[in-house]
């Protein structure tokens, strides 16, 4: 009997990270890697930024190539959607694809049989009521939106409408402002990124933007006009203009929504599972017994923070695929240590999940990097260090204790050196004077 595969779904930064983590922790036996697009494994980070500017190509976001993934040995299944799981015998149920037939397990098309399943599918794009359907109406989360929007992007002047003022919304007006596109970035929070990053360092971003020449408002949308896409007037047409719940119309030759995202678990309806907003895990990142997940899709509880978190961060992605897999040989090993075909795997312990989270983003010449939780903090304190620089450093507290800090406009080591003060929560006046001594020191030593 041919052993049963660990399968990968999501071939995504978390989905390659734990296939490669789990070869290099020990699994000989069938790894098969599952995406639903036809690409190889890719970063999506530049996708709004270096890919959508037209300063790289798709080839440069490239993960793996194909040689390199060769040594892997893995069933690769592009293409391919997970429609279901059977959580009990850990069954994957797949629609379609390319790529290498399923082993023989005695199942027909469509099963995968596995001996562990990590879940890495990340999210998708969240749209409006009516959009779909309407020429220039796009969202930005794959490979062939970015380029789909960087080729009506390339050259002239067009009217861009953004709609959503958050990471990946201000990200992308930048870009467009640089190709010399007439951009208007609304959101309902009257201050871009202010839900991630605070009112004060959200405000210094609206001031480079205004500075740049975008367009800032404030609302929410009610609808999209637009005009007939041929003479016969079938289909929803071109869009020419957006809306506003307040009455006003903002003109548009083209629209991003950047409204934000949902987790990718419309295909987990095993009851066992827990899936709200995102799939819910221990802090090992275990949903069920063999059933683990990673990246944007997972929300697992934090051994520091004390409550489940879900990050839709780059670096998390990578650490925690590699953790899961981790995670997963560690229980499989404890349920059979020698498992069928001598694909046994070396004994190890389950160890906690608990990163220091890490992100950054890159908008005209100013780069904002933080570690930590930002997000739904209760305090914060922000020096501003020069304004005509957008120069800043924030501190970010929840329940008396440290648990973020923000840089904007300073080199990388800096913001290293600020790291250990949240790298596990301190309290807030303690956090507070490290913060200050650092800033006071101007060591750009970690």
């Amino acid at each position: 009997m041919t052993a049963r595969p660990i399968a990968v779904v999501g071939a995504s930064a978390a989905g390659l990270a734990a296939a490669e983590a789990l070869r290099r922790f020990g699994w000989r036996g069938p790894l098969t890697l599952i995406g639903d697009e036809p690409h190889l494994p890719y970063d999506r980070p530049p996708l709004s930024k270096q890919l959508l500017h037209g300063a790289w190509e798709p080839e440069k976001l490239l993960l793996r190539t194909a040689d390199q993934l060769d040594p892997l040995d893995l069933d690769l299944r592009l293409g391919t959607r997970a429609t279901g799981l059977d959580v009990a015998s850990r069954t994957l149920t797949l629609d379609g694809g390319t790529g290498v037939p399923p082993r023989e397990q005695g199942r027909e098309w469509g099963t995968l049989a596995c001996a562990g399943v990590i879940i890495a599918t990340g999210v998708a794009a969240r749209s409006l009521p009516g959009a779909e359907g309407i020429a220039g109406v796009h969202t930005l989360r794959t490979l062939d939106d970015a380029l789909t929007l960087r080729g009506l992007l390339a050259g002239g002047g067009r009217r861009l409408v953004i709609v959503g003022n958050g990471v990946l919304g201000c990200e992308a007006a930048a870009v467009a402002r640089e190709l010399g596109h007439e951009v208007t970035l609304v959101g309902i929070a009257e201050i871009p990124m202010a839900a991630a990053v605070g009112a004060e360092v959200g405000a210094l971003l609206a001031e480079e933007h205004r500075a740049r020449g975008v367009q800032l408002r404030t609302g929410a949308v009610d609808g999209f006009e637009t005009a007939p896409a041929d003479p016969s007037g079938t289909g929803k047409g071109q869009v020419t203009a957006v809306r506003l719940t307040d009455s006003s119309r903002l003109p548009a030759d083209l629209v991003l929504l950047a409204i934000g995202s949902r987790p990718a678990v419309e295909w987990l309806a095993d009851p066992a599972l827990d899936t709200t907003d995102g799939l819910r895990c221990d802090a090992y990142c275990a949903a069920a017994p063999g059933i683990y997940a990673a990246g944007d899709v997972a929300r697992w509880d934090h051994p520091h923070h004390g409550r489940p978190l879900r990050f839709e961060h780059r670096m998390n992605a990578t650490e925690q695929g590699m953790a899961a897999a981790r995670n997963l040989l560690a229980e499989l090993a404890a349920e059979a240590p020698a498992a069928a075909d001598g694909d046994a795997t070396p004994a190890q312990e389950r160890r906690p999940f608990a990163p220091v989270p890490y992100f950054w983003s890159d908008q005209y010449d100013l780069k904002i990097q933080a570690y930590g939780l930002t997000a739904g903090a209760d305090r914060i304190e922000t020096t501003v260090l020069d304004r005509a620089q957008r120069r800043a450093v924030a501190l970010y507290g929840r329940d008396g204790s440290a648990v973020g800090v923000l840089a904007a406009g300073l080199p990388p080591r800096r913001l290293r050196a600020l790291r250990a003060v949240v790298a596990t929560p301190l309290a807030w006046d303690e956090a507070r004077e490290q913060v200050r001594a650092a800033l006071a020191s101007g060591q750009d030593t970690p």
